[in-house]
């Protein structure tokens, strides 16, 4: 998908497109504190951040159909949830088998930046991530 694949069916005046791109990168900042933390060892951001960065994307996304920005929040919203979704599957690996668990929740944690980061270089461009 590419910025010209989306239809703006509303007339979206520039004002809004520099909101919604406002609260993408407040966004994808709080979910890089969270990522980043979560991959170093003894470093946990609060849960409290990440939460208040998927409601944002889940009040914002609404604002943003019809627009590339709306890739981003779906992109961010579906992080968190596939995240999280990884995080209590491996979970029992903790209990039973400290190494696996840990390595197991590394790579989540790494995968999970690599999703931030990757939007947040897709959003200076410009440009829509995959749906």
């Amino acid at each position: 998908m590419d910025r010209n694949d989306i239809v703006d069916v509303r007339a979206v005046d520039k004002a809004t497109l520099d909101g919604l791109r406002a609260w993408g990168w407040v966004s994808y900042v709080l979910h890089l504190i969270v990522a980043v933390t979560a991959v170093i060892p003894s470093m946990q951001a609060s849960v409290g951040l990440l939460l208040l960065a998927l409601v944002i994307d889940l009040v914002k996304r609404s604002a943003a159909e019809g627009t590339w920005h709306a890739s981003h929040f779906s992109w961010r919203i579906r992080s968190v949830i596939w995240c999280g979704v990884l995080y209590i599957i491996t979970a029992p690996l903790w209990l039973l088998f400290l190494l696996p668990g840990m390595v197991a929740w590394g790579l989540i944690s790494l995968w999970f930046l690599y999703r931030i980061v990757r939007g947040m270089l897709a959003m200076s461009r410009d440009e829509p991530l995959p749906m």
